[in-house]
C-alpha cells in the first residue's frame, strides 16, 4: 500500500477560548476521493484553512507528500502541490479567462520548477485547462460574462492551473441547479481520472454520495465518523448530528 499523500495527526485549533478543532486525525491516499461533511459551524472550513496554511493550528502536525508542513506558508504549500477552490469565486475581473489561468501557472508551476515557462507552453496549458472545464470558447472573455456555474468551473480551472496533487473543493456546487450540480460532479470526476486527489467539502448529500469513495464527518470541531459513505450515513452519531435525537 502506498504512503498517504496527506497525513493529519492530533490537529487542534482555537480562537481565544473557543475550540474550533480538537484532535483531528486524517489520512488521505493518493488519487482518493474523500467527502468532508458536517453541519454548519462544524469546523470544515477551519480544517481546510489549517491544511492550506491560511490558518495555523496550535497543536498537531500536517504532512503532505512526506513533508511536515509546520512553518510552511500558504503559497509554499501551493507550490508543493496543494490547492483549493473557494465557495465564492474571486477571479481577476479585469483579466480574460486565459489570463486568469496564466497567473497560477506563473505563480505556482514556474516557481516550483525554478524555471521560466515559455509562451507556447503557457498558451497550451491555458487551452488545455479551459477545454477541460468546457470554457475554451470563452478564453478571451472576462469573468463578468460567465454564468454562475461557469464561474465555478473557472474557479476549479484556476486551482488546477497550479498543477496540484491534492485539490480541496470547498462547496463548488452551492446554489446550483440539479443539472449544474451534475456538470460540476462530472468535472470533478474527470479531474480525479487525471490523477488528482480530491477532498470535496459539500452540503449537497446526493453529490457527496455519488462522488466520494470515503466520507469524513466533523461535528463541533471533532471527527465523529470516517469510512465508506453507506456506513457513515447510517452511523447513529451522524444521524443525530443531522437529524437530532
Amino acid at each position: 500500500m502506498s504512503a498517504p499523500l496527506l497525513e493529519v495527526e492530533d490537529l487542534g485549533k482555537r480562537f481565544g477560548g473557543f475550540v474550533a478543532l480538537e484532535n483531528i486525525n486524517l489520512a488521505v491516499a493518493p488519487r482518493e476521493r474523500v467527502g468532508l461533511i458536517g453541519p454548519n459551524g462544524s469546523g470544515k472550513s477551519t480544517l481546510v484553512n489549517c491544511l492550506c496554511g491560511t490558518l495555523r493550528n496550535e497543536t498537531g502536525t500536517v504532512k503532505f507528500d512526506g513533508i511536515e508542513l509546520d512553518g510552511y506558508s500558504a503559497h509554499q504549500r501551493t507550490r508543493l502541490g496543494m490547492a483549493r477552490s473557494f465557495q465564492l469565486p474571486r477571479p481577476f475581473f479585469s483579466m480574460s479567462l486565459a489570463e486568469n489561468i496564466r497567473v497560477p501557472l506563473l505563480y505556482a508551476v514556474a516557481a516550483r520548477r525554478g524555471a521560466h515557462l515559455g509562451a507556447d507552453e503557457i498558451e497550451a496549458r491555458c487551452t488545455d485547462l479551459l477545454g477541460l472545464v468546457g470554457l475554451s470558447a470563452k478564453a478571451r472573455r472576462r469573468p463578468r460574462d460567465l454564468t454562475q456555474v461557469e464561474m465555478r468551473k473557472l474557479e476549479l480551472a484556476r486551482a488546477m492551473a497550479a498543477d496540484p496533487k491534492l485539490l480541496m473543493a470547498d462547496e463548488a456546487m452551492a446554489g446550483l441547479s440539479h443539472s449544474e450540480i451534475d456538470d460540476i460532479l462530472a468535472l470533478l470526476l474527470r479531474l480525479s481520472e487525471h490523477g488528482v486527489t480530491i477532498i470535496l467539502i459539500e452540503h449537497i448529500m446526493r453529490a457527496v454520495m455519488h462522488f466520494s469513495q470515503r466520507l469524513v464527518v466533523l461535528v463541533s470541531g471533532r471527527k465523529i465518523a470516517d469510512g465508506s459513505p453507506q456506513a457513515v450515513i447510517q452511523d447513529p452519531d451522524v444521524v443525530r448530528a443531522y437529524v437530532g435525537e
